[in-house]
């Protein structure tokens, strides 16, 4: 009997795939506090310059007027070495890009279980280097660190999800994964709200790390890789044992003997990525579909990064920012599955209404009291935009054909991350937009000022004129 067969005997979702399951899937909100960490630990708060005069010159002084402690107060990252918060974000985001460059190929080498526990083990260990950091330096490498360590894992982490599983439930364990990490989200901001000192709530974000490592020690490794790799025997063994803790009789269970997948047969080689390259119709489709993922990736993590700068509570925004993307995920399976929408048009329309909810943002004065507000569109933008990248994971491995699907993947993720890495940047150029954008009134002053001047001076001499005359 082949896989899906064996599922069918087994269980494709029983007892024990869903308390498996479970474990993946929950560890996701370990994963989201980690990739949300430095919003509430590299919160700026309200500050004053203080001119001091000493001999023989004089200086300033940074006076923070608000009661929060996170490494801006502690480093003094204000003025010009405030980037240095946007670049430990920057630092995480390039750290997941080289994870899922390097994890990915090295699951499907050595197997999905080891790859999986030797990440999270050492995420954890690097997420309490960064809560004990003791200079910024330290913070700063120890952020990259763990962004290597989230990007491997999450990928091994979904994986684990769809193989655990029979064919027909896929669709539903990859959804609560997505799910889930929202949820992370929100509760990191509530975290972030009974733990106000950075480094103790660095230290509580990263210890559920070690309650899921444990918890994952009791995973099997894959059915269908070790089925894949040529190691029928053992996949026979996992799917006994997974049978047996569902309980159903599979003692004559035999799976049909095949031999290991030849090296380079993989569909994410060089030959793939080359025929994105050289097929016209599949190179166009790559490009828009990059630029279609870097910008989902931009925006949303650019809005969520940037939750604690808007109006209100940071740690309600952080709160809001997550739940708010819960109803993209029945949004995106309602409308990809009517006829009269699909996968193309639904997806186009919802990044339509993120891009104009966030242009609406530039034009909304803050702290408006009513329900049109720079925060309303700023959370409509973000669920806009997630039911946007839900469906571009789905559209984007069905555009491509079986034997070059996961090289288009891998290189539209590898451009995902990218727009992850700018991210950080976007909250601080607010400040920036702002100046850009008094210019921009005051030249148009001055320009309609001189028209109004020219105006009046050539009826003035028109005046004159007909007078003389």
């Amino acid at each position: 009997m082949d896989l899906e067969e064996a599922f069918h005997i087994v269980g494709e979702f029983g007892p024990y795939q869903k308390r498996a399951v479970a474990v993946l899937v929950l560890t996701q909100v370990y994963m989201a506090c980690q990739s949300m960490l430095i919003v509430l630990v590299g919160s700026t708060p309200e500050y004053r310059i203080e001119q001091q005069d000493v001999v023989p010159s004089s200086q300033q002084s940074v006076a923070f007027t608000e009661d929060i402690d996170s490494i801006v107060t502690e480093w003094f990252l204000v003025k010009q070495q405030a980037y240095k918060v946007s670049l430990a974000g920057s630092l995480f985001f390039a750290g997941l890009l080289v994870g899922n460059v390097v994890f990915g190929p090295l699951s499907d080498k050595i197997g999905r279980r080891p790859v999986y526990l030797t990440g999270l083990f050492f995420e954890v260990i690097f997420g309490y280097v960064t809560a004990l950091a003791p200079s910024y330096e330290v913070f700063a490498l120890s952020r990259l660190l763990v962004g290597l360590m989230n990007g491997g894992i999450g990928l091994v982490c979904f994986v684990l999800t769809q193989e655990y599983v029979g064919k027909s439930y896929r669709a539903m364990t990859g959804t609560l994964t997505s799910m889930t990490f929202a949820v992370g989200i929100a509760l990191f901001g509530a975290l972030g709200y009974f733990i106000r000192p950075w480094r103790n709530l660095a230290t509580a974000a990263n210890s559920s790390g070690v309650l899921f490592f444990l918890l994952s020690v009791t995973l099997p490794e894959s059915p269908r890789w070790l089925y894949s790799q040529g190691q029928t025997e053992q996949a026979e063994e996992v799917l006994r044992y997974m049978a047996l803790r569902n309980g159903n009789a599979a003692k004559h269970l035999m799976l049909q003997r095949v031999g290991a997948a030849k090296p380079g047969s993989h569909s994410n080689g060089g030959a793939g990525v080359l025929q994105l390259v050289v097929h016209p119709v599949l190179r166009l489709r790559t490009m828009v579909l990059m630029y279609v993922w870097y910008a989902c990736s931009l925006v949303y993590y650019g809005l969520t990064l940037g939750a604690s700068e808007t109006s209100g509570s940071r740690y309600l925004n952080v709160a809001m920012y997550g739940l708010v993307e819960l109803p993209a995920y029945p949004l995106c399976i309602y409308f990809i599955n009517k006829q009269w929408a699909g996968r193309r048009k639904s997806m186009a329309s919802f990044l339509c209404l993120a891009g104009s909810a966030c242009l609406l943002t530039m034009f909304i004065p803050e702290n408006t009291g009513t329900l049109l507000s720079v925060t309303s569109m700023a959370l409509l933008g973000k669920l806009m935009v997630s039911a946007a990248f839900n469906i571009a994971y789905v559209y984007t491995s069905e555009l491509y054909p079986t034997v070059i699907r996961n090289a288009g993947l891998g290189v539209c993720s590898m451009s995902c991350r990218v727009g992850g890495i700018l991210a950080p940047f976007v909250p601080s150029m607010a400040g920036l937009s702002d100046d850009i954008l008094s210019s921009v009134q005051k030249s148009c002053s001055d320009v309609l000022m001189s028209v109004l001047r020219t105006f009046v001076s050539s009826h003035a001499a028109g005046d004159s004129l007909a007078v003389l005359e």
